[in-house]
């Protein structure tokens, strides 16, 4: 009963979101972006399209997102935004961090992106255009991805903390007390792999078109490059998400190394008690009337 009375409610809500589709106008850009995809398909093999498409994707959004917050330093104005105001990014420290994220993004990832394929091939997941899913249903998706991603990331996170293992594995991440925006996949080889496990947890619960892979990773690294910025900026649309952590969350961890381990929502930290000094540091800023 329970059950079909939760089928019933997606399917209501499904149907108002198609019925609200169908009010907006035509996406200019969809005619394009059919013919690009058609080109690629009539060009490419799926393991191109997968392995070296799904790579190009990281590696161009990772640094398209990552340019804003490199440019925030050079530019005065946005200094009143910059969380950790004491501790200034150095070009030193950005060039060390660049090495170490680019060994990780072509000897760690680029592997594991290579099973993007198989994958892929093995559950049958479509290329084509004809069942490429609605634009809401891959947001959906994403969502369910966060939420998983979300979770997996709040207790491997919590346990990379640990006392005995920290030293050993997540300490290499947390070089940089005051985060910048490409320091997000600055780890550890084996901190990325268990990290980065929960990436591919939703892909394989939730994926049923090759461009939820690339919705996915879109979604995620812009919400890691966000909280990881060392700026918040009120007027930026993700803080407006309920839930959201945000970059004030996360930038308190790395200037604490404990508490606020969730990725991109606060609801397990609130569950667990983890976010009590987090909450503590901001109600004595604003007693002291530091808060914005």
């Amino acid at each position: 009963m329970a059950t079909n009375k939760s089928a019933d409610i997606f399917s209501s809500a499904s149907l108002a979101v198609e019925y609200v589709d169908s009010l907006l106008p035509e996406n200019p850009l969809q005619e394009p972006f059919k013919n690009a995809w058609g080109y690629m398909l009539d060009n490419y093999t799926k393991f191109q399209i997968a392995t070296w498409g799904s790579l190009i994707v990281h590696e161009a959004i990772y640094f398209l997102f990552s340019l804003p917050g490199f440019l925030f330093q050079f530019i005065p104005f946005m200094r009143k935004y910059k969380i950790q105001k004491d501790k200034p990014e150095t070009l030193e420290g950005q060039w060390k961090c660049l090495k170490g994220l680019l060994f990780n993004h072509f000897c760690i990832q680029l592997p594991m992106i290579c099973g993007t394929y198989y994958f892929t091939e093995y559950f049958n997941i479509p290329y084509d255009w004809e069942r490429m899913p609605r634009w809401f249903m891959i947001l959906a998706r994403c969502l369910g991805c966060a939420v998983i991603e979300d979770t997996w990331h709040y207790f491997l996170h919590r346990l990379l903390h640990h006392k005995r293992i920290y030293k050993y594995i997540h300490k290499i991440h947390h070089e940089f007390q005051a985060p910048f925006g490409i320091e997000a996949e600055y780890a550890h080889p084996l901190e990325t792999i268990i990290l980065g496990t929960g990436f591919f947890i939703g892909i394989v619960l939730l994926c049923d078109h090759v461009i939820l892979l690339w919705a996915w990773v879109t979604v995620r690294l812009l919400e890691t490059i966000d909280v990881h910025s060392g700026y918040y900026i009120p007027i930026n649309p993700l803080n407006f998400i309920p839930f959201y952590t945000g970059s004030r969350h996360h930038d308190f961890h790395h200037m604490n190394f404990i508490g606020n381990y969730a990725s991109t929502f606060t609801w397990w930290d609130r569950i667990f008690g983890t976010d009590a000094q987090y909450h503590a540091y901001n109600e004595k800023l604003k007693k002291l009337g530091k808060k914005d």
